[in-house]
């Protein structure tokens, strides 16, 4: 996570906005109420703990998927690196990922 000391040595460690369970993942959960586009965004990738940093190009509510990468329609979403489905539709980075653009492979 990032990390930074204070005059006085305390540590202040940043919220993330979204968290990425896999390198291999091309999508990240998005973590806080509210974000906003435009929003300069710090992930964590929890199986290394690095940091990533994306600009959020639309509204993602929380609990939704953010592209990591460009993904175009015909794309397999990689989610706990896990395949999650196809896109039906294009994304950028930093995009929202969810119903308007993933066919789930659930149904």
């Amino acid at each position: 996570m990032s990390r930074k000391r204070t005059t006085k040595g305390t540590e202040i460690v940043a919220t993330p906005h979204f968290l990425v369970h896999s390198p291999k993942d091309n999508v990240g959960v998005v973590v806080v109420e509210g974000l906003k586009a435009g929003t300069d965004m710090l992930g964590v990738i929890t199986e290394t703990d690095k940091t990533l940093k994306l600009k959020s190009k639309a509204d993602i509510p929380i609990g939704h998927k953010v592209a990591l990468k460009p993904l175009k329609k015909g794309d397999t979403v990689i989610k706990y690196g896990e395949d999650i489905g196809k896109m039906v539709a294009d994304a950028g980075v930093g995009e929202h990922v969810h119903i308007q653009n993933l066919k789930t492979k659930r149904w």
